[in-house]
């Protein structure tokens, strides 16, 4: 029986640039743009400059390498990858896939590296993502929240296997090499959730896409990695959800059992790519939302703050208990407090809207003030759990003083779009960016005719700024 590593590194080797559908393309020209943004966001936060000192520090004087971002320096591929994501992840602007994993953090500056290793072009350097994104997305799946109370970080965990699939493909790794890539990745994924629960911070994507690269260069120069070290009874599942046989503690909606199979049934066929979120607030993601529900009720209706006697929300269970109801760090679903998800909603109503360059994320203070109607109504907003609403799908009901009620229900899908609406709302960031407009403006239609570009890391350049 063919391994599961054996099976994905067979798709993943023979896929091509033409076996890409339309809407698959156009949500890798997307996630990469929201990834680009976020990386120059990030490279302006005081953690974000501390992670390229380090590397610089670091790995300076390399020769050959790649680029970190922004700044421009060249360092190891794994050191350039490290500094890459970390500006990424505190950009705050990732794509989510099932909540609690972000993939775009990790796997977009693996990608890069792959691209400018290998003098990839842009057919290539979307192939390589596409890969990347499916491969980690459907590992990831089911287990997200078994994994979660088992004490790792899923976005670390599975998001080594992203960057090392796109960055892999793109160095035209075959099937055997591929299949060793993934399975040094068993041996590399780390991240957990203690330190940040007393005072530390965690050591997340950056470190998933450093190993992710050196996984790489150890099966390009010919480290045997093994065929079963992923359902294999001492593999990958064993180790982080517990068994390998599909059984669940914890779900989004209430299964106890998947299936191994699943993750290779259909693919190529079913993206679930596609199923991955843009994050275009830089706030847990299950608040986005609330923002954009809420608003659009108020618009609809005509309803002003000053008319809202109260709001519910209804939302998934796990949504209150971040990141996992075995461990959680904060309770949604209590009192109402600034940066909860109360707040957001009440903000929504008050405001209807959020700024785009607004970020309480990780505690990265912003400077923005918080309107008091804001203040005020989030604590008339009751947020209530439920074990069969969607993710990322609340029912918003706005009550209102003359006795009447709204109700708006999301499917979340809502932050699912395409590459056009994608580059219409990710240029609110554009008084922000360390960047002149017009450069900007370049890496948007770069993006867009990536297909079209002889090298996709003329990307790269494009975020040193050239004023």
């Amino acid at each position: 029986m063919v391994s599961l590593s054996r099976q994905l590194a067979q798709w993943v080797v023979g896929l091509n640039y033409d076996d890409l559908p339309p809407a698959v393309v156009d949500r890798a020209k997307g996630v990469t743009l929201q990834s680009l943004a976020s990386v120059l966001l990030g490279s302006q936060a005081a953690s974000g400059k501390q992670a390229v000192e380090f590397i610089t520090g670091e790995e300076s004087g390399v020769s050959q390498g790649a680029t970190i971002m922004v700044d421009g320096s060249k360092v190891t591929r794994g050191g350039a990858a490290f500094a890459n994501a970390e500006m990424a992840f505190l950009g705050g602007k990732w794509d989510t896939y099932r909540m609690l994993t972000h993939p775009g953090t990790s796997i977009l500056p693996g990608a890069f590296v792959g691209a400018e290793t290998s003098g990839a072009s842009g057919k290539e350097f979307l192939t390589g993502v596409a890969a990347g994104y499916e491969v980690m997305e459907r590992m990831a799946s089911d287990f997200i929240p078994t994994v979660m109370a088992r004490g790792f970080h899923a976005g670390p965990v599975f998001g080594i296997f992203g960057p090392a699939i796109a960055a892999a493909k793109m160095l035209n790794l075959d099937e055997d090499q591929v299949n060793s890539a993934i399975a040094l990745c068993v041996h590399l994924a780390a991240g957990n959730l203690e330190g940040p629960r007393n005072g530390g911070r965690a050591l997340r994507e950056g470190a998933a896409v450093r190993n992710a690269m050196l996984a790489v260069a150890l099966a390009r120069n010919g480290h045997v990695g093994g065929d079963t070290t992923l359902e294999g009874d001492a593999g990958f599942y064993h180790a982080y959800a517990g068994n390998n046989r599909g059984v669940l503690t914890h779900s989004f909606a209430g299964q106890t059992q998947t299936s191994l199979d699943k993750i290779t049934e259909g693919l190529g066929q079913d993206w679930m790519f596609l199923e991955t979120l843009y994050r275009i607030y830089s706030t847990a993601g299950y608040n986005i939302a609330h923002i954009d529900v809420s608003a659009q009720l108020c618009t609809e209706h005509d309803i002003k703050y000053e008319d809202v006697e109260r709001v519910e929300a209804v939302v998934n269970w796990m949504e209150t208990q971040y990141p996992s109801p075995a461990f959680p760090s904060r309770r949604e679903d209590g009192e109402s407090k600034a940066g909860g998800t109360a707040y957001y909603t009440a903000y929504g109503v008050a405001m209807r809207g959020f700024p785009v360059l607004r970020s309480q994320q990780m505690g990265v203070p912003d400077g923005g003030g918080d309107p008091p109607e804001v203040l005020e109504l989030m604590h008339r907003v009751k947020i209530i759990p439920s074990h069969t609403m969607t993710l990322f799908g609340p029912r918003i009901t706005v009550f209102t003083k003359d006795g009447k009620s709204y109700t708006k229900q999301s499917t979340g899908r809502e932050f699912i779009w395409d590459f056009n609406e994608e580059a219409r709302r990710i240029r609110d960031v554009v008084p922000g960016l360390p960047i002149p407009e017009a450069q900007f403006e370049e890496i948007i239609a770069t993006c867009r005719d990536l297909d079209n570009q002889d090298r996709a890391d003329r990307l790269i350049q494009l975020t040193v700024n050239q004023g």
